[in-house]
């Protein structure tokens, strides 16, 4: 069969290397253009162009498919089926009704749940202790199509986002590949979505990093591993962000709202509403990720300090 692959972040990178080793043509990889990134603006290629160039595969970038002379293109290739994971384009009707096979898309979550851009980190926000993934046909309305396979992945209690993804990416990759053959001899029924089921992710942004100390220890340390890598929690001390990379909720009570405090044996906390959040590793604006306890003995004033609700 000829395949177009559509991609971008990391999510997408062991699908398309499942894929390059499935026997199947890889007629072209579409992925996003070359960013600025980084204090130097750098210009950045996506994790998918990367590995496609490696891979010998045929790169196309596209901003969008509002183009006619790129749908035209798309088209002329002749696919079969088109895979989408983390492509980071919305595909419009005249890019859908190409492949004979539909166009199928690869979503880190057991849908109807967590649809939209940020599945991974709204589960771990969430407490679920169980998430997954699941190929679907891509329809109009987003993350609604109909469903060929699900397969479920544990969620650790020391998963972040960055780890949970890295899970989900490959077992998205593995059902993929065992998926397609089935689709392609028509021995796969698509189970219609319970729309009265959804629920929906929004797109994170950098302020949604900030902790509010009036939650709860454990709503506070779920955020921080949902937060991991991007946009970080974070708190602010003596006028600067103080970034949280590794906390753990304890069950006390020992102070006033937002107060660092002091747990024995070089531990450090900060009170919540209700609990502590035991303080692992931190970044002080403008300096290096560490330990609490070499952060505490180059900041004496820290324990004791109120930090901001």
């Amino acid at each position: 069969m000829k395949i177009v692959f559509m991609g971008s972040s990391d999510f997408a990178v062991p699908t398309l290397v499942g894929l390059a080793h499935s026997g199947h043509e890889m007629v072209a990889v579409y992925t996003r253009p070359d960013k600025p990134s980084g204090r130097g603006l750098s210009v950045v290629e996506s994790p998918v162009k990367r590995v496609a160039g490696k891979l010998g595969c045929r790169v196309q970038q596209v901003e969008n498919f509002n183009n006619a002379v790129d749908v035209a293109n798309l088209n002329n290739l002749n696919p079969d089926v088109f895979i989408v994971a983390s492509f980071g384009i919305i595909l419009p009707t005249s890019v859908l009704d190409i492949p004979h096979y539909g166009c199928l898309n690869l979503h880190p979550s057991l849908l109807p749940r967590y649809r939209g851009p940020t599945p991974i980190s709204a589960a771990i926000i969430s407490g679920d202790h169980v998430t997954g993934t699941s190929v679907m046909l891509i329809e109009k309305k987003v993350d609604s199509g109909p469903i060929l396979a699900q397969a479920k992945v544990h969620i650790e209690p020391s998963d972040t986002t960055q780890s949970l993804t890295e899970k989900l990416a490959q077992a998205s990759a593995d059902l993929l590949i065992e998926v397609l053959p089935k689709w392609f001899a028509s021995s796969i029924m698509p189970a219609p979505q319970k729309d009265e089921d959804a629920t929906y992710t929004k797109m994170l942004r950098k302020s949604d990093g900030e902790l509010d100390w009036r939650l709860s220890a454990i709503e506070l340390w779920r955020r921080v591993r949902a937060f991991y890598p991007w946009p970080v929690g974070y708190t602010k001390y003596s006028g600067k962000i103080l970034r949280i990379f590794e906390a753990l909720p304890l069950s006390r009570q020992l102070d006033k709202l937002g107060r660092v405090v002091d747990l024995g044996c070089g531990d450090v906390g900060v009170q919540t509403g209700d609990g502590v959040l035991k303080l692992a590793k931190v970044q002080l604006e403008g300096k290096n990720e560490m330990g609490i306890s070499e952060f505490v003995r180059g900041h004496r004033g820290f324990i004791g300090s109120l930090l901001p609700s």
